[in-house]
């Protein structure tokens, strides 16, 4: 995180909801080194890395890069790295700058690498007192889209508002799976913590959405980010959270984290 900086560009989309806008700079060799550690283990837990390639013959690095991380050499692969490397910077953001706990684990044990995972993409949440349930904790569901290679703005913000939009019917599905995942880690905890957010009617708490972009320098164009995007359809537009965050040479950050994960395993 001390690597992003807030820009001055002040944006707001087409309906007037105000756009928070974040630079991402070039880490040095250090804060990458252990960025790739803390990237690597949204997948695979370091402790465990041993356990999983036993019977591949593979070593570590080989083992992550051909089996659990997605393919730089394939056709969808590149995508869904940037994809999941955007996901995990808005968690980071969420939880770093923020202040919000932030479910991890939906990357574990992909089946296919080269895939997203279904459902909401970023679940954050706050809880105003530990064990205990109050009206005022917070659940905050984050839509993410990546726009990490140069070209024309694609729309990736008005994209991310209109996935944000169905949040509110997937909601029930993420939350299942985050407390099976918990629950399968032995993590009671962090199970009790996913299901005090199961049931709005019976237990109440503060509902929020967020919605956010990860644009390559070459491609952020604030004039055309703030016409395209239009929340009036949102269920919650007068709320909902707006993120950019823009840096140079995007893909080649994305493609060195992934190496360096799996180099340093």
């Amino acid at each position: 995180m001390s690597c992003l900086t807030p820009l001055a560009t002040r944006l707001r989309t087409s309906d007037g909801i105000g756009i928070s806008a974040w630079s991402l700079a070039k880490p040095g060799a250090g804060i990458l080194s252990d960025w790739a550690k803390h990237f690597r283990e949204h997948y695979c837990l370091d402790s465990l890395i041993d356990s999983y390639r036993e019977g591949t013959s593979l070593s570590r690095e080989e083992y992550l890069l051909q089996l659990v991380f997605p393919n730089r050499g394939t056709r969808l692969g590149p995508a869904v790295r940037s994809g999941d490397f955007s996901e995990i910077l808005i968690c980071d953001f969420l939880e770093f700058v923020q202040g919000f706990s932030v479910v991890r684990d939906r990357l574990h044990n992909k089946q296919v690498p080269d895939e997203s995972p279904k459902g909401v993409d970023v679940i954050a949440y706050k809880m105003v007192r530990s064990g205990a349930m109050s009206a005022n904790d917070v659940l905050l569901t984050f839509e993410v889209k990546a726009q990490c290679s140069a070209g024309a703005y694609s729309d990736r913000l008005q994209d991310a508002v209109k996935g944000s939009i169905t949040d509110v019917m997937r909601l029930a599905f993420s939350l299942n799976a985050a407390k099976q995942r918990r629950i399968t880690a032995s993590n009671p905890k962090g199970a009790a913590q996913i299901e005090r957010f199961q049931n709005l009617a019976d237990r109440p708490y503060v509902r929020r959405f967020g919605a956010a972009a990860i644009l390559d320098h070459a491609c952020f164009d604030p004039s055309a980010i703030s016409s395209q995007t239009d929340c009036s359809r949102h269920p919650d537009a007068q709320n909902l959270q707006l993120i950019v965050i823009t840096g140079r040479d995007l893909m080649t950050l994305v493609h060195s984290l992934y190496e360096m994960a799996a180099r340093e395993a």
